[in-house]
């Protein structure tokens, strides 16, 4: 015979289940990637291999399958190079990922055999454009490829209630060269030329 009597016994079993039940959510939100995401993209990202090119500044992550002491990361010097075990200074400004990948492929044949690497930029700090006032993210953001205004925007989560959407400007690397952006007129194709391809450098001023 139980201990319990039967009431007791299911209001014991009902919060058993209840505190697994709780435990096993707790776990599965403390490892849900999702959860952890910032909410803006930033300096780091993964760069595909075709269609970036590398500046000074960025931090590159080179890695040689098999070979633990060739797989360095290495920020880019302001002279465009980095250095590497058994190649010393290695020039990488202006190349992309995919052609530095090929490039130290080559020059590795003449210590390792069939050299297998993998070039991935980690951090981007050469093509940076900027956003600040009245948004949700202000801040610094990859401009890996093209980019306009509009999608600038976009991708630093919209406006604030506050944001004058009539008076937003865009200050061009250079600190000297203004350009007015009328978002309204933007968005409802009255002012096409307004929506500039940002280079890197520019600084889109939403007051």
């Amino acid at each position: 015979m139980s201990s319990f009597p039967r009431p007791a016994c299911h209001v014991f079993l009902f919060v058993s289940l209840l505190a697994c039940a709780l435990t096993l959510r707790c776990l599965g939100q403390a490892v849900d990637p999702a959860a952890a995401a910032p909410g803006a993209d930033g300096p780091r990202a993964e760069v595909s291999l075709t269609d970036y090119v590398i500046g000074t500044g960025d931090v590159l992550h080179v890695s040689v399958w098999d070979e633990p002491l060739l797989t360095v990361t290495a920020t880019v010097r302001p002279d465009g190079k980095i250095s590497m075990p058994l190649l010393d200074d290695v020039s990488v400004s202006g190349m992309t990922p995919d052609g530095l990948q090929k490039s130290l492929t080559d020059k590795l044949t003449r210590f390792v055999h069939k050299p297998r690497v993998t070039v991935t930029v980690q951090e981007i700090h050469s093509r940076l454009v900027f956003i600040t006032g009245e948004v949700q993210r202000p801040g610094a953001y990859s401009l890996v490829a093209s980019m306009n205004v509009v999608q600038l925007v976009a991708r630093s989560g919209g406006f604030t209630d506050f944001a004058k959407q009539k008076k937003i400007y865009v200050l061009r690397a250079n600190k000297t060269t203004r350009i007015d952006v009328n978002y309204g007129k933007v968005l409802k194709g009255q002012a096409p030329q307004q929506n500039i391809d940002l280079a890197p450098g520019d600084t889109v001023v939403v007051p």
